[in-house]
């Protein structure tokens, strides 16, 4: 059978734990280093002053409430919760709630599921201070519920701690360790040490509770591992040692017990702990039989009393009496054992402290001899009815964690359904993406058809227009050289004739007369003289070709460069023909120069434009040089206007080169192969 008269010494150091773990300080996510005077964040920081007295913190966070009250909801949302918070520690219920409460719709409002899990967690710890414990653990669970929506790995673990501690008060010793081993899993994920020492200090005392005295043991020291990597831990180094020695205590094993209760003394932080140890002290030493310290024992029993009870811890006091009616009812001192016993039966009564009540009751039957039977029936009907409270607190643990998982599932579901969801519109904007990519491909296809038909068309026309112009050239030359030989064999001749006529007549006159004769005779001469030279120059053979493409070009460069507001200059190397250049090729170098050109003044901001023709054996060179801006020519994409000129000597067979400098300006030069015509 369980000793169950030690389990309210362990459950009181769990609840010290516990207390630590719960009692959250609240992050301040607003900057208070410097806080204006008689600003929102001015009174919340004095009302978080724990130094301050109740009545100056209580009157600092009443003025930041009243600020809250003329602020918008998105100020009221960042600071309610912690106003809330700061009204609990400072145990004003009714504020706390109405705060608290007004939080809580505010949050939902604005759907923010951190928020309205943290306002949960503030409800849980009011009611598990108040020791109203199947509401505490609601609450709990409905914070965790929202903290799992966002995977808060620490705020998950503190709920399912919590929950834990309360189903193993209720001895639910199973459900508290499921939770306890999940809360652990989660304090893992992010290396707190300090919970995983809580977690696993818990887990040893729900072992010793089911009398797995080596388990706990073992879970103890895997608590006291994670001790060693916590900061600030004395007092929590105390708790586990008075923890372990009672574990040893349970065993029997007495001089392992006072080993370790005697290390929790050394490092006992509060006069509270100093009591607790001093007892199990003292008892561990009554129950080895150590008679040689009798008078030491009862004395270090009292003074744990005397402790307790200037303290007013009820517990407490309750586990020391038993102890002392225990020590008296040794001694056969039966009257000063039935006086403490019935005290400490009488205080848990009253207290509600339902296990002392029955360990109690179990002394009083064994020390009063005279109403045994009394005291064992009271027993057994009061533990079938305890039996019966907690099986029923219990089930609703369990209606809630059904609840729970089935609220988990359908997150679930819903969180598949949303993947899904999402997976195919993602798919349907995919497909309308393409279609859409489809329709412009074939636009841009379309147009480029066009484009390209055009362009043919355009070059079309062009080449019929230069067949034109050449045609109408031919026409000219041959109507210049009619007029030429007209000039020369006729009017020419016959001018040479009445020269000759009149140099042969016989004038007589005067010197003046004769003078003035020989004058016009020569100015005769001087005037056949010229009409044989424009006779000679209308005459020359030039062709049509080059001097219609020259022109055209140089039409180009000069409307160009009035936009581009740039010189130009075109150099056609001596002795260059275009009569053997194929019409093709003429247009395609009209087109190259034209977007070279479009280039410059779109680009390039050029002063200065050259335009460069050569031939060479059977290649005709171009280069296009400018001094304009430049470009870096292997970082730079190529635009519309490169791609075409390169297509466009691609296609004539050619090879092309672009070289260019930022601030160096840019040339184009590229071989043609001739094709004559």
């Amino acid at each position: 059978m369980r000793l169950l008269k030690w389990y309210k010494i362990l459950s009181i150091l769990v609840l010290l734990v516990f207390a630590e773990s719960c009692s959250r300080d609240k992050v301040d996510t607003h900057s208070l280093n410097e806080p204006k005077f008689d600003s929102l964040d001015y009174w919340i920081k004095l009302s978080k002053e724990k130094s301050s007295s109740d009545v100056e913190r209580i009157t600092s966070v009443n003025r930041a409430y009243a600020f809250l009250q003329r602020s918008d909801d998105t100020i009221k949302h960042k600071y309610l919760s912690d106003v809330a918070y700061i009204y609990f520690e400072l145990k004003d219920s009714s504020q706390f709630k109405k705060v608290n409460k007004e939080a809580l719709l505010l949050a939902l409002k604005l759907k923010d599921t951190l928020s309205i899990a943290d306002i949960n967690w503030s409800y849980a710890d009011f009611y598990n201070k108040q020791e109203n414990y199947s509401r505490a653990y609601y609450y709990y669970d409905l914070a965790y519920k929202h903290f799992l929506q966002k995977n808060a790995d620490y705020e998950i673990g503190r709920m399912l701690y919590a929950m834990s501690y309360i189903k193993g008060r209720y001895r639910d010793y199973s459900g508290s360790e499921i939770l306890n081993i999940k809360a652990i899993e989660r304090f893992r994920r992010i290396n707190n040490y300090k919970y995983l020492y809580t977690s696993y200090n818990h887990l040893a005392v729900l072992q010793n509770d089911i009398d797995e005295y080596d388990r706990s043991l073992f879970y103890h020291e895997k608590a006291l591992d994670y001790l060693d990597k916590v900061e600030n831990k004395s007092s929590l180094i105390s708790t586990s040692f008075n923890n372990i020695g009672s574990v040893y205590l349970q065993k029997k094993q007495y001089e392992e017990a006072l080993e370790y209760f005697n290390k929790a003394l050394k490092n006992a932080m509060t006069l509270e702990d100093s009591a607790r140890i001093i007892d199990n002290i003292a008892y561990s030493k009554f129950l080895s039989n150590d008679t040689t310290n009798i008078t030491s024992i009862e004395n270090s029993l009292k003074a744990a009393l005397a402790i307790r009870d200037s303290l007013d811890n009820k517990s407490g006091i309750i586990v020391s009496k038993k102890h002392l009616a225990e020590f008296y009812l040794a001694k056969e001192d039966t009257l000063t054992a039935l006086s403490f016993v019935e005290s400490a039966n009488e205080l848990a009564k009253n207290i509600k402290n339902n296990r002392d009540y029955l360990t109690t009751l179990k002394l009083l039957a064994k020390i009063d001899k005279a109403r045994t039977d009394y005291y064992l029936n009271a027993y057994i009907n009061y533990e079938d009815s305890l039996k019966n409270v907690e099986r029923q607190i219990q089930n609703k643990f369990t209606r809630i964690a059904f609840e729970t998982d089935d609220y988990i599932e359908e997150t679930r579901r819903l969180s598949q359904q949303k993947v899904w969801i999402s997976l195919a519109s993602m798919c349907l904007i995919l497909i309308l993406l393409l279609l859409f990519y489809i329709r412009v491909q074939k636009s841009k296809n379309e147009k480029l058809v066009l484009e390209g038909e055009q362009q043919r068309a355009n070059e079309q026309v062009y080449l019929l227009t230069l067949k034109q112009q050449s045609k109408l050239e031919e026409e000219r030359i041959k109507e210049r050289n009619r007029i030429s030989e007209e000039l020369h064999d006729g009017i020419l001749g016959r001018l040479f004739g009445t020269r000759m006529g009149l140099g042969f007549l016989n004038f007589k006159g005067d010197n003046q007369t004769l003078e003035q004769h020989k004058l016009f005779l020569d100015e005769l001469q001087d005037i056949e003289k010229e009409i044989r030279e424009v006779s000679h120059k209308l005459h020359r053979n030039f062709e049509s070709s080059q001097i219609n493409f020259e022109t055209i070009l140089y039409k180009l460069l000069e409307k160009n460069s009035e936009i581009g507001g740039f010189q130009y200059q075109l150099e056609i190397q001596d002795g260059f023909s275009w009569i053997q250049i194929n019409e093709i090729i003429k247009v395609n170098l009209y087109r190259i120069i034209q977007e070279s050109i479009q280039n410059v003044i779109k680009h390039a901001k050029a002063k200065n434009v050259n335009v460069i023709f050569k031939q060479k054996d059977d290649w005709l060179e171009l280069r296009i040089v400018d001094d304009g801006v430049g470009f870096n020519n292997k970082k730079n994409k190529r635009g519309i206007g490169l791609k075409n000129i390169h297509s466009r000597v691609k296609k004539l067979g050619g090879h092309i080169e672009i070289k260019s400098e930022v601030n160096n300006g840019t040339e184009i030069m590229m071989n043609i192969p001739v094709k004559t015509m």
